[in-house]
């Protein structure tokens, strides 16, 4: 009985030992991750796409560009130093960042939506990288950067409604929400819309590539401009870090709208370092209520002040207050 009482401690603690352990093996490990999930496959990736442009596309070209051996010659691109070390020579951008190819005539007119503030390095590297990048996918586009100038707590959201609303004032048919810190890796990621919203960045190296949720909708993502009209955007009352793009997600499913994404080795995107935004305190509570705020917080309940518009050489710059 002696010998027992003396043994039972470390077994205790041995046993401990192991559940801590094994946590942590669990926690580090990538398969509890959601890393499988539905996905477009490579032959229905053009099929999906959405063929739509603004009237000044040019129609000189006698025949369309041609984006099956785009989608088919994936590859990672990210480790050539061409894309980062300044913009390629090729066809002209047009100021404000805008392109369209000149060999053929595009197929697709996207809106690259980038809230911004403060990130200057990040910043020179998104817009070197990404134009390098999209001009190889034969597509029309442009790049709005709209600026958050006050110093109240940064609204993510709100700065993708001011750029939907002003992207549609140009007449784009698809909108791509875009953080300024995520480059996307593979050559195949078409920034065009399919008929569901897209999230774009579901194998993002911070998450290890792995997909942390199904539900997750956030960081890159694509999507319509009549759909994000039809959801009235984004909310406008996340101020600071978190819970705006779960709302957007509870926003799509309210109104009946399912989500999709293309395979892994075509979604992987990677995350530069950053210093983190102050959370929302109030996230979880607004994500509680957000079908019920959907009618009348969002696009229709907009107020800003348009401080400045410029037309850079490589981004149509709106400067605005919250």
């Amino acid at each position: 009985m002696v010998r027992l009482c003396h043994r039972t401690p470390h077994i205790f603690d041995l046993l401990i030992l192991i559940s801590v352990g094994t946590l942590i093996i669990y926690l580090a490990l990538p398969f509890r991750f959601a890393s499988h999930y539905p996905y477009i496959k490579e032959d229905r990736i053009e099929d999906s796409l959405i063929a739509q442009v603004t009237a000044n596309v040019s129609l000189q070209q006698s025949f369309d560009c041609i984006y099956q051996d785009i989608i088919k010659n994936n590859r990672f691109v990210y480790d050539n130093p061409l894309y980062h070390e300044g913009i390629l020579r090729g066809e002209e951008i047009r100021p404000g960042g805008e392109y369209q190819p000149e060999q053929c005539r595009a197929k697709y007119s996207t809106a690259i939506i980038v809230p911004y503030r403060q990130r200057e390095k990040q910043l020179h590297a998104f817009l070197t990288y990404m134009h390098n990048y999209l001009r190889q996918q034969l597509i029309h586009y442009r790049i709005f950067l709209v600026e958050q100038s006050d110093q109240k707590p940064f609204n993510r959201a709100t700065l993708f409604n001011i750029g939907a609303k002003i992207a549609a004032e140009y007449g784009f048919p698809c909108l791509v929400l875009h953080d300024v810190d995520l480059f996307p890796l593979n050559s195949g990621q078409m920034y065009a819309c399919l008929e569901k919203p897209r999230h774009m960045c579901s194998a993002l190296d911070h998450w290890r590539f792995h997909l942390p949720y199904r539900g997750l909708f956030g960081g890159v993502v694509a999507i319509n401009t009549f759909q994000f009209q039809l959801i009235n955007g984004m909310s406008n009352l996340y101020h600071g870090w978190g819970g705006e793009d779960d709302d957007l997600y509870e926003r799509l499913r309210a109104m009946g709208i399912s989500i999709c994404r293309l395979a892994p080795e075509y979604s992987e995107y990677t995350m530069l370092k950053h210093k983190p935004e102050h959370p929302n305190e109030n996230r979880r509570a607004l994500l509680q209520a957000a079908t019920l705020r959907q009618q009348t917080d969002g696009l229709n309940s907009l107020v800003y002040k348009e401080v400045d518009r410029r037309m850079h050489s490589l981004f149509t710059h709106i400067m605005v207050e919250t």
